[in-house]
């Protein structure tokens, strides 16, 4: 982060509330010509401070009206048992975020459903087929408040 400028702040700051932009008015929007604006993107998708593109699907329109965050504990923190853990659980359609954690609770996911029936499928095929899982604790969200897509620069 230290070495990105202002410039290279700003084509990140237009990206992130437009990832479809393009170059021309990206260029114009932080003040460099097309040609130099399209060489410090490529940079900074080469450096890998961009390190990807999406289009971001409304999961309501979909029909996942449910997001459940699931604790998991597993029998231990060897690699191999992480690393078992990690490979299934990455197959799982579901699964929006997984997180490997401190605290009390190996991991922390975050899964899309459908409805109640939906998630009671998903943890019955899915979650509680996952190698090395000693404990599911699942908690269901009330209502989003904030999802931001965008880091704070």
């Amino acid at each position: 982060m230290s070495d990105l400028d202002t410039i290279d702040l700003a084509i990140l700051k237009a990206l992130q509330q437009n990832g479809r932009i393009t170059n021309a008015e990206l260029a114009q929007k932080v003040g460099l010509s097309p040609s130099a604006c399209s060489r410090r993107h490529d940079l900074l998708e080469r450096s890998g401070v961009i390190s990807g593109y999406h289009a971001r699907l409304s999961q309501k329109a979909l029909d996942y009206r449910m997001i459940a965050i699931v604790h998991i504990s597993l029998s231990g923190q060897f690699a191999k048992t992480l690393s078992e853990f990690e490979t299934a659980v990455k197959k799982c359609p579901n699964v929006l975020v997984c997180y490997l954690m401190s605290g009390e609770y190996d991991y922390i996911l975050r899964v899309a459903a459908k409805d109640l029936a939906d998630y009671e499928r998903i943890h019955r095929d899915w979650l509680s087929a996952l190698p090395h899982v000693v404990k599911i604790n699942s908690s269901f969200a009330l209502r989003e408040v904030i999802e931001r897509a965008n880091v704070g620069l």
